[in-house]
């Protein structure tokens, strides 16, 4: 099993080129499912959960080529699918629920296990089925599979989400560009990947209106056609390499960054005193002290502070002078990489949903592991700023969201390395 090593140092300067969303692409994907023509994603990132996902969809008779080292993905669904999503793929990733809506409103039909993915806590697929059982879908478990069925295809209607969930928002909307009639979606996610959905939807000739908001309203087509679709930035690569000048020093534009995708990380950011400029060529971050200022954080729903951003804050949040305090209000369980950074000398109590961080001046490196996606590099980002050497575990994780990680950072000129099993 791969660990990555990394030696704490000075100033990082230069450019990191931001990937593709990973979980825009997660969603785009499926969505090749909806129509008979092909459907290409540019921009698309080269990580373990889009392989996973490109087999679960060879999986349901999805032909798919990648082009350009797999930043090109061409897929197509011209052959009736497969219904069924089998447990040994599905397991490995939360994403894979997401071919439940398409599959509904293509076939009919269709069987699909229940999903596994990272443990930060539960993610109940009652608001996935509830929300299609407004469409008329019929669901029920059996054996670990989600059994749905519709009579007569899938009906517009008027839905309102308990909770603004992601990916019940994007199934929701899937499968109402082919229901019959009008669908609403009420208290539905505003996230940018769903902005993004939505996009190449209407490039396939869906009629969406409302996305960005927490009304989205679709009226239903016959049938969609193919598209070239390019993946949007991800927020949370973005959000993350913005953390290495700031955690170190120094000054690192990250390519292909957007304010409007982070407004509130860099709110949190500004008042830690780390400078965000926006340019034509992405984001620019630079510190503006020795040491960032203690900030309070609480995690929320887009437009909100991330929770995929909670683990790498804190990390900084270690070295900051004062006490922050961090409330997690999305998962239970997301702080299980709070013992890994008071391994490395942080001063953390977790109480609940609240996270107490009293800076320190540094952190000391320390053999420590993975224990999710998004703690794995927040250790990584505690190792660029501690005294000695961090040895990270289990980045198995890792490579499920961030891509080169270790080129990337090695290019700002950080010392990091991957260390083979």
């Amino acid at each position: 099993m791969d660990s990555i090593l990394v030696r704490g140092n000075g100033p990082v300067t230069g450019d990191i080129e931001i990937a593709g969303a990973k979980n825009a692409c997660l969603t785009l994907m499926p969505a090749t499912l909806l129509s008979e023509e092909p459907l290409t994603l540019t921009n698309a990132p080269r990580l373990s959960d889009i392989k996973t996902m490109t087999a679960l969809l060879t999986s349901l008779g999805v032909e798919i080529s990648g082009l350009q080292e797999g930043k090109v993905l061409t897929m197509s669904s011209h052959a009736t699918p497969n219904p069924v999503a089998d447990y040994e793929i599905v397991r490995k990733m939360r994403a894979s629920n997401l071919v439940l809506g398409p599959l509904l409103a293509r076939l009919g039909h269709a069987i699909v296990s229940l999903p596994g993915g990272c443990a930060i806590g539960a993610r109940p697929m009652d608001l996935h089925t509830t929300a299609l059982e407004a469409l008329g879908a019929e669901i029920e478990l059996k054996d670990g599979y989600l059994h749905a069925k519709t009579r007569g295809g899938l009906k517009g209607a008027v839905h309102k989400m308990r909770f603004p969930s992601v990916g019940a928002t994007e199934n929701f909307v899937m499968a109402a560009t082919l229901a019959k009639g009008t669908s609403v979606l009420e208290n539905a996610a505003r996230e940018p990947e769903i902005v993004d959905l939505v996009a190449c939807l209407k490039k396939m000739g869906a009629q969406i209106e409302g996305e960005g908001t927490d009304r989205i309203e679709i009226q239903g087509v016959d049938r969609l056609h193919g598209a070239t679709h390019p993946v949007v930035t991800d927020r949370i690569e973005l959000g993350t390499f913005m953390l290495a000048p700031a955690i170190c020093g120094g000054e690192v534009t990250c390519l292909g960054g957007k304010l409007s995708l982070v407004e509130s990380f860099v709110t949190k950011l500004n008042e830690a005193g780390i400078e965000v400029t926006e340019t034509p060529r992405g984001l620019t971050v630079k510190r503006t002290g020795d040491r960032v200022k203690a900030v309070n954080v609480t995690t929320e729903p887009f437009p909100g502070f991330p929770t995929d951003l909670q683990a790498q804050m804190m990390a900084l949040l270690c070295t900051a002078t004062g006490t922050s305090v961090l409330e997690e209000t999305i998962f239970e369980n997301r702080f299980m990489h709070a013992p890994e950074l008071i391994r490395m000398g942080a001063q953390i109590e977790v109480h609940g949903g609240h996270a107490t961080v009293h800076g320190v001046e540094r952190l000391k490196g320390a053999q420590v592991m993975a224990t999710d996606l998004r703690a794995s590099v927040s250790l990584i980002l505690a190792g660029l700023a501690a005294e000695g050497e961090t040895v990270v575990s289990r980045v198995y994780h890792l490579d499920r969201g961030y891509e080169f990680v270790e080129k990337k950072l090695s290019g700002i000129g950080a010392h990091i390395e991957r260390i083979k099993a």
